[in-house]
């Protein structure tokens, strides 16, 4: 049984390089501290209404957007149930993949893996074999955009060009730890839903989920008739538009640090904040070439976390605890079944090439390489 460990006043700061949460700039730490206020205040219409324009406009799109209070984790159930009546494919290719199939199990949905070795990307003509070979089809593709446990960036633009020619056939997709850091066209290919968390490439406190719902995935809940309650598309939507706010009541010290970084990623621009994960990407990247392998396959590496095959046989659980006792920073061990034989950094959110340097020079530094 857990036994209780009393939390202290005087923890070492990390600076974090985990694959989330990651950094939080302090001034967004701060807009959290604002006096409280009632959640159907004029206020928070302000509020609420400005980080949802935002974020449209930040990610370039017409869809509309959610934002709750919940994990990212809240609409893998949400649109199981929004937009699936039996069927699902799932292409698995690591622990957050296999999840979300895990998911639409558990709630009672028919659900068939096409299946990937951890390390490999999903490949859109496997796709394509796989509702061409169903005989009743399927109601949804659930993706996963960056698999975060072996490093992998799948293709979903081309996976949603794929799905795109079946229109009873909707996509979904899991983006917790790759949107905001890695730039995807959302309308152009066909994406019904996409998902993330804040406390990853948004580099906000954790808390919030953002969901960007297309006209399709709206209308197929209406017509389906039953959908989750708290992450309804139909119930967030409609509220939205009648009120300015969240049906629920959220967590505004969240949603005001939301604000303060939104419109810092909107100076920035989602151009901008995409060449700037793939210049920490390439540069981790020649690293652990230099100095172990990349354990994602050629071609499909995560623009914002870097899995790495532990080939020098270094004790990562030894490396991990000294860099973070002399250096005061945290880079993660392996994940699931490749716990043993990887690591990972996350490279994420308002780190830079200069800002990741550190933490590799550290582990050189401790691992003696």
């Amino acid at each position: 049984m857990t036994k209780k460990r009393e939390y202290r006043d005087d923890y070492d700061d990390k600076t974090l390089y985990i694959p989330g949460p990651t950094e939080v700039r302090d001034d967004v730490i701060e807009a959290m501290t604002e006096s409280t206020f009632g959640h159907r205040m004029g206020r928070m219409t302000d509020l609420y209404t400005t980080i949802v324009e935002d974020t449209k406009e930040f990610l370039g799109t017409d869809n509309d957007v959610i934002i709750l209070t919940a994990s990212g984790t809240e609409f893998w159930e949400a649109s199981t149930l929004n937009l699936v009546d039996e069927r699902v494919l799932v292409p698995t290719c690591g622990s957050f993949s296999e999840r979300y199939a895990n998911v639409a199990e558990r709630l009672g949905k028919d659900v068939t893996r096409l299946e990937y070795e951890w390390g490999d990307a999903v490949k859109p003509e496997d796709v394509r074999d796989a509702l061409e070979a169903s005989d009743e089809g399927y109601d949804m593709v659930a993706g996963v955009m960056n698999e975060s446990s072996t490093g992998v960036r799948n293709p979903i633009e081309e996976m949603g060009d794929v799905i795109g020619e079946y229109p009873d056939t909707y996509f979904a997709v899991d983006a917790v730890s790759s949107l905001g850091g890695d730039y995807v066209d959302i309308e152009e290919h066909d994406i019904d839903i996409i998902f993330a968390s804040t406390q990853k490439a948004f580099a906000m406190p954790p808390g919030l989920a953002v969901c960007v719902v297309s006209d399709d995935a709206y209308d197929r809940e209406v017509e389906k008739g039953d959908s989750s309650w708290y992450g309804g598309f139909r119930r967030a939507i409609d509220y939205y538009d009648r009120k300015g706010q969240t049906h629920s009541t959220p967590a505004i010290p969240i949603m005001l640090a939301y604000r303060k970084q939104m419109k810092r990623m909107l100076d920035e621009g989602h151009r901008a904040r995409d060449e700037r994960h793939r210049e920490m990407m390439a540069y981790v990247h020649d690293w652990a070439d230099e100095h172990f392998a990349m354990f994602p396959e050629a071609g499909y590496e995560s623009q914002t976390v870097a899995c790495i095959e532990n080939t020098q046989g270094i004790d990562v659980a030894a490396t991990i605890e000294a860099v973070s006792e002399e250096y005061d920073m945290a880079f993660s061990n392996g994940y699931g079944d490749i716990a043993e034989e990887t690591f990972r950094i996350g490279h994420m959110g308002e780190h830079t090439v200069e800002s990741v340097t550190e933490l590799t020079d550290a582990i050189e530094d401790v691992a003696d390489l």
